[in-house]
């Protein structure tokens, strides 16, 4: 028997990307999957909307809804959360993977900019969780994962050029923090971080287009690593901060050549690792 089949998985995102991946990764093995997300209309540089990915979900052999939800708003995810619940009877896994990136230094990011990290990526998170957690307490194995980077990383070298987004990101990892030890024995809360970078949208407009992405892994690596937490007791699997390699290793999985975009070429490093 499939472990996630007829689960219902809330994917923040998710209509691209790593986001994506994991909902394919959970459709394959019949879950419902959610995307709450803005996307409407395919951008030209980023590409997807919560319709196809949807679709895509569907076709891998779950169930997929798109709902247009702006995890800024308060009324809006109540509503995602609430359509969920009407539509598939519960919330199983709550995916927090909506982020957004800017790497100004303080000089450079207006607050605009800077207010929009720390409203989709912190508080987005705490929002998304405390409207799911109702409904995950009710689940048989509940768990949240965050896609936040683990806090040891916490040094002056990963603020330093880019305080704004590295408030924003670690803000996810103290969520994940509070909300393990508040809800142990209930609730899996994780995090999970990738070892190397990941060929997305924000790597090809933001880090370094193609050559990043050519030594990059892809989005599948952090799908799979995902699939085994998850698949995790939640009650024992709480408070951890996950690396993608070393999820898989422990599930003796030691060959990554596949997972990455051009084998043979070395690998970047992922950011706060």
């Amino acid at each position: 028997m499939s472990t996630f089949k007829n689960k219902t998985v809330f994917i923040s995102g998710g209509t691209r990307g790593i986001g994506h991946a994991i909902g394919m990764k959970l459709a394959a093995e019949g879950a419902n999957i959610v995307i709450a997300a803005k996307s409407t209309e395919v951008h030209p540089k980023l590409g997807g909307t919560i319709f196809t990915a949807a679709d895509d979900m569907t076709k891998a052999g779950g169930q997929g809804l798109g709902i247009k939800c702006d995890i800024r708003n308060d009324e809006e995810v109540a509503a995602a959360v609430q359509q969920t619940v009407d539509t598939f009877g519960g919330i199983d896994i709550l995916v927090n993977n909506a982020s957004a990136i800017n790497l100004s230094p303080i000089a450079q990011l207006d607050m605009k900019r800077y207010d929009l990290m720390q409203d989709i990526n912190t508080r987005g998170t705490f929002l998304c969780s405390k409207m799911c957690i109702p409904h995950l307490l009710k689940a048989e194995n509940p768990h949240i994962l965050m896609l936040s980077p683990p806090l040891t990383s916490i040094t002056e070298r990963w603020f330093a050029g880019h305080t704004g987004y590295s408030i924003a990101k670690f803000g996810m990892s103290l969520v994940v923090l509070g909300l393990g030890g508040e809800y142990r024995g209930k609730i899996g809360v994780n995090a999970l971080w990738p070892r190397t970078t990941i060929a997305t949208a924000a790597v090809m407009n933001l880090l370094g287009g193609e050559t990043v992405a050519n030594t990059s892994r892809k989005p599948d690596i952090i799908a799979d690593a995902a699939y085994y937490i998850l698949k995790r007791d939640a009650k024992t699997t709480t408070g951890n901060f996950f690396m993608d390699d070393e999820v898989l290793h422990s599930e003796g999985i030691t060959d990554l050549e596949p997972y990455a975009v051009k084998p043979g070429v070395p690998l970047t490093p992922d950011f706060f690792v």
